[in-house]
């Protein structure tokens, strides 16, 4: 059932503001909680999703809530949970179709599941909450939450939506006029884009854009021997001579060719620090565009062969090129039960693979037990990438984007999907595609990026991109001014 998450303790604001490129932020952040008004002081904010971990919600949500309790703000996180599989394959099934996939279908047997989970959540999560108290419900998950707590406690409602498509179609129809019901719960919403707020919340929402705290373990600056101990303890890097820290105690694996899954640098090192490096990590989900991707290497990387026009330094590069595909353990993720059968459909599709390319993608399974760890190694690999893809078919923002940009890496990724375009400028931060199933594209578009001198600055002009629109003090500006808002409307009423 709904339970409290307690947070291990995250670097403070006044950490922050010791880096000279934060300090201006952190001063403004401040400055504006300050002048928020005593009746939000009095309340506690109560921030629910459906996992402690695995995607970016979860990820966000520890910064989110320690940060606005050092801004005087009281604030928990708590998680939906059930035992019910079926439930969250039904989640899953409303997940895919507000991105336009899957069977336009769903029924009044899924609407009885879906409100039975909330209403046992919401009764264990209402003897916690008070009057006055402000809930936000993120993502359709918890959806049907709002109403059910309404019914015994005068609470201030908002629900966060992370995700959405930018045109409608039957499946996006389907998925709406099933969560329409429950938004009549809410006093408010918040989206991602102005393109994914649905007609029954226009007039009650805002746009916030998801954001990063630049010093958690994922974002954090790294030593160059830092990353490579990372690299070295987590499997992913074989060291010729003595190391100084011990193996971490999973490691990440890498798909062999045996059809067995073995410490990634067992066998073969993945020159993560002497190749060019093309890197994706995100959920093992269809809609992230692995399969295109792996494909469109493996077009990119067999019309090498008759280049003639490539220097020699410059061919080899070219050559040298490993595409990495990295993403967690699906077992440690509750809420995504399709994520062994996608990462099953790419294991098979590498081992299609030409035998003279398939030694050049890396299928990486991120230890997931450790969450700390988890994240020191993703920080690691986006920082030894040349280029990180987001090759999503469809992306409510796409924090992964954000993450390699902070770290002056450029991103491939497509104009397809909305949330990478609010972010990627073609030609500035990196390169957009028209089409991410298009194989010719992105194996032409892989080719120019490596080939080009441009690298190093579309990396400067993604970070500072990121840091004047997507760090964690905007996104707590905005819900600062939000909730003050609402709770002081609330108040007057």
């Amino acid at each position: 059932m709904a339970r409290r998450i307690e947070i291990d303790p995250l670097t403070s604001l006044g950490r922050h503001a010791q880096h000279v490129n934060l300090a201006p932020l952190v001063r403004a952040l401040r400055e504006e909680a300050a002048a928020v008004s005593h009746g939000l002081r009095d309340r506690t904010v109560w921030m629910i999703n459906s996992a402690a971990q695995g995607g970016g919600v979860a990820e966000m949500m520890p910064g989110v809530v320690t940060h606005l309790r050092e801004l005087g703000i009281r604030a928990e996180w708590v998680v939906l949970e059930s035992d019910d599989e079926q439930f969250f394959e039904l989640t899953k099934r409303i997940h895919n179709l507000i991105h336009g996939e899957g069977e336009p279908h769903l029924s009044e047997e899924d609407r009885r599941l879906f409100e039975r989970v909330n209403r046992e959540n919401a009764d264990v999560l209402q003897q916690s909450i008070r009057a006055g108290d402000v809930v936000v419900v993120h993502d359709p998950q918890p959806m049907p939450m709002a109403d059910m707590l309404r019914e015994n406690i005068d609470i201030t409602t908002v629900w966060r939506c992370h995700i959405g498509l930018d045109q409608e179609t039957p499946a996006t129809t389907a998925a709406w006029r099933f969560l329409e019901p429950y938004a009549t719960g809410y006093h408010h919403a918040v989206f991602s884009a102005p393109e994914y707020v649905p007609s029954w919340f226009e007039g009650r929402s805002s746009i916030i854009y998801p954001a990063l705290d630049p010093l958690t373990a994922k974002n954090h600056p790294m030593r160059v021997q830092t990353v490579v101990s990372v690299l070295e303890r987590s499997g992913l890097l074989r060291m010729p001579g003595p190391t100084t820290g011990s193996p971490f105690d999973a490691p990440a694996r890498r798909f062999c060719d045996d059809g067995t899954w073995q410490p990634a640098a067992a066998a073969d090192d993945i020159g993560l620090l002497t190749r060019p490096i093309v890197t994706q990590v995100s959920r093992w989900d269809r809609l992230k565009g692995f399969l295109p991707l792996m494909r469109g290497f493996a077009r990119y990387r067999e019309g090498l062969g008759g280049d003639s026009a490539a220097s020699d330094d410059q061919g080899r590069r070219l050559g040298h090129t490993r595409l990495v595909l990295a993403g967690p353990d699906p077992d440690s993720i509750s809420d995504d039960p399709e994520g062994r059968d996608v990462l099953d459909e790419l294991c098979a599709a590498y081992l299609t693979c030409d035998s003279e390319v398939r030694p050049d993608i890396v299928l990486v399974a991120v230890p997931m037990q450790d969450a700390h760890v988890n994240a020191l190694i993703v920080n690691a690999l986006q920082r030894v990438s040349t280029i990180v893809v987001q090759n999503s078919l469809r992306e409510g923002f796409g924090l992964t984007i954000t993450e390699a940009m902070w770290k002056g890496v450029p991103v491939l990724s497509n104009s397809r999907a909305c949330g990478p375009r609010q972010q990627v400028r073609d030609g500035v931060d990196g390169r957009m595609i028209g089409d991410p199933e298009d194989l010719d594209e992105i194996a032409n578009t892989l080719r120019s990026m490596l080939s080009s001198d441009e690298l190093d600055a579309w990396g400067q002009n993604a970070q500072h991109r990121v840091h004047e629109h997507f760090l964690i003090y905007s996104q707590l500006g905005h819900w600062v001014r939000l909730l003050d808002s609402l709770t002081g409307a609330a108040k007057a009423a």
